[in-house]
């Protein structure tokens, strides 16, 4: 009896011996001892997280992403990261792709700020980097470190524009594509919209990409039933969420964080979102109407162009305003159905400024987008092939707005009525979707 009590009490202290040693280990290094090994080679865990937003933040940084693009054109690369990185806290990037599934290897990225910022703290930045061989690449994210820690808590990028076969010629879906920068404030301009929009299906432009930040509930009506038809496209554009957007186009007169709610970097994005799908994009506000004087239609306009230019990808449209304070005297386009729509009636304001040339003044483009690589406002920073200005007497823009030039009289204006040339159609389309979006009465005369 006496062995097997000093058995069992030596197999007792065996034991506490051994579970405080476990406990003391457990303790000291805990994710030692209970994580599990790192399996070697690729891991089939991606892509994990995938942005479904049009602005996704940068962990570890104070930068925001926006979308990733095939771009094989620039020697070296074979993708363009477009983001808005705060200018003064830039640091060395890494891209992490997915390859069907399975994690690459990091590689280091060239990081690309665009020139013009106009002051303000963040800019348009294009990322670029390199898939790794035999990879490929459904989605890519960017690291701060090259050795893959915190991927697990990465956001995915899928990646656009990808070619399935490189041999098969690229089929273009649209000729014309118009990119409008923004809508915020509340925007509410509607019979204009309407009026802007059937305009450009008149010269022949298949869509139409809208960024929304904030628009006022009619044109919210407007957007949907465009939507649905498709002759529209909305990104919704949440900038006011991450950033102080400026309400204008100078750091030093407006402050805030951004140059005029991110109009640079939508600029940008949708000459990427448009490349592989339309010969040539239109870079303009809403309320301008780039207009063929002598040709009824855009194809027939750039057809001329493209042959008297044949390197040329960008194409600078001359603006003239139209001061919407100075209204066509005889009423005849002031239409009872319109009375109750919020918005300017562009067809009653046909007497347009001369530009004063003593000063910069501004154009607006036509572009073929895989000819660009990156675009200011009035300018492309970036791009391959020629530039060419359109004269005045060829292609002009129609700007309906608020005065340029106040002090002109109406004497010193110039009469322009080359909208009155699209009347009879383009009332009646207009009439036809404010109708469809529940903004004109069915009662009410055509």
């Amino acid at each position: 009896m006496d062995k097997a009590k000093e058995f069992r009490g030596k197999f007792f202290f065996l034991f506490i011996t051994t579970l405080i040693f476990i406990l003391f280990i457990t303790v000291k290094t805990p994710r030692a001892f209970w994580s599990i090994p790192k399996p070697h080679g690729p891991l089939k865990t991606c892509p994990l997280q995938i942005s479904e937003h049009t602005i996704t933040p940068l962990n570890n940084t104070s930068h925001l992403l926006v979308s990733a693009y095939m771009d094989q054109r620039v020697k070296g690369f074979d993708i363009r990261i477009i983001g808005i990185f705060r200018r003064d806290s830039i640091q060395p990037l890494h891209c992490l792709f997915c390859c069907a599934g399975q994690l690459s290897r990091t590689t280091p990225t060239t990081i690309l700020q665009h020139s013009d910022n106009f002051g303000f703290p963040f800019t348009t930045t294009d990322v670029m980097c390199q898939i790794p061989q035999n990879c490929s690449a459904t989605h890519v994210t960017l690291l701060t470190q090259p050795d893959r820690r915190g991927v697990f808590d990465q956001t995915w990028l899928p990646i656009r524009n990808q070619k399935t076969n490189e041999k098969e010629e690229r089929k273009l879906q649209f000729n014309f594509t118009v990119c409008v920068s923004s809508l915020f404030g509340d925007y509410n301009n509607v019979l204009q919209f309407a009026q802007s929009l059937e305009m450009y299906r008149l010269l022949g432009v298949n869509r139409v990409v809208i960024y929304n930040t904030t628009c006022g509930p009619e044109l919210d009506r407007l957007l949907q039933s465009y939507s649905q038809e498709g002759f529209v496209e909305v990104v919704p554009w949440p900038i006011d969420q991450h950033l102080k957007p400026s309400r204008g186009w100078l750091f030093s007169q407006s402050g805030g964080d951004i140059h005029y709610f991110g109009q640079l970097v939508t600029l940008n994005e949708c000459i990427y979102r448009s490349m592989e799908r339309s010969r040539y994009v239109l870079l303009n506000d809403i309320d301008e109407i780039i207009m063929p004087y002598q040709h009824n239609n855009l194809m027939s306009l750039m057809n001329m162009l493209q042959q008297q230019q044949p390197n040329t990808g960008v194409f600078l449209i001359e603006n003239h305003v139209f001061p919407k304070k100075h209204f066509e005297p005889s009423g005849r386009f002031h239409l009872p159905q319109w009375n109750g729509v919020p918005g300017v009636n562009i067809l009653e304001h046909i007497n347009k400024e001369d530009p004063d040339r003593n000063i910069y003044h501004p154009h607006k483009l036509i572009v073929q987008p895989r000819m660009v690589e990156q675009t200011s406002v009035h300018e492309v920073l970036k791009n391959f092939g020629q530039r060419y200005k359109v004269p005045l007497e060829v292609c002009r823009i129609i700007h309906v707005r608020a005065a340029l030039r106040g002090s002109l009289a109406l004497e010193q204006l110039h009469e322009d009525k080359r909208l009155w040339d699209f009347s009879d159609k383009l009332i009646p389309n207009v009439d036809k979707q404010l109708r469809r979006a529940g903004l004109l009465s069915s009662e009410q005369p055509s």
